[in-house]
């Protein structure tokens, strides 16, 4: 792998971190508790795990030029593979039995507010 790469590669994985620190922060702003953040499970790796009252948010975060651009990144078997994992994790863990388990976005824009999207994909 070229150095080029190497490096592009590198400064993809920082944004992307940061990215879900941003996003973290401004979920804990509006009420919720994060439970946990790049939880590999067998289905897939969840970028940010919430929680608020009932609801288990199943989070995931891009970094796009556009809110569109943001939703359509996340292909529908992606989607469900998240899903997947959050069910799998509330039926694994006492405290999360009975939740609601929802896949919400963040969606981070150059100059922008980040914007969260409950239910961003409404079961499709």
């Amino acid at each position: 792998m070229s150095g080029a790469r190497q490096a592009r590669g590198a400064a993809a994985r920082l944004s992307g971190r940061r990215g879900e620190v941003v996003a973290a922060l401004w979920l804990l702003a509006k009420g919720y508790r994060i439970l946990g953040f790049r939880l590999k499970t067998p289905q897939g790796e969840i970028d940010l795990l919430a929680k608020r009252g009932r609801v288990l948010a199943v989070v995931e975060v891009k970094r796009r030029a556009s809110l569109l651009a943001a939703l359509e990144a996340v292909r529908a078997d992606q989607r469900d593979r998240l899903r997947r994992a959050g069910a799998g994790l509330a039926a694994s863990r006492p405290a999360l039995r009975g939740a609601t388990v929802r896949l919400d976005l963040i969606a981070l824009a150059p100059g922008q507010l980040p914007r969260h999207i409950p239910d961003a994909w409404k079961g499709g």
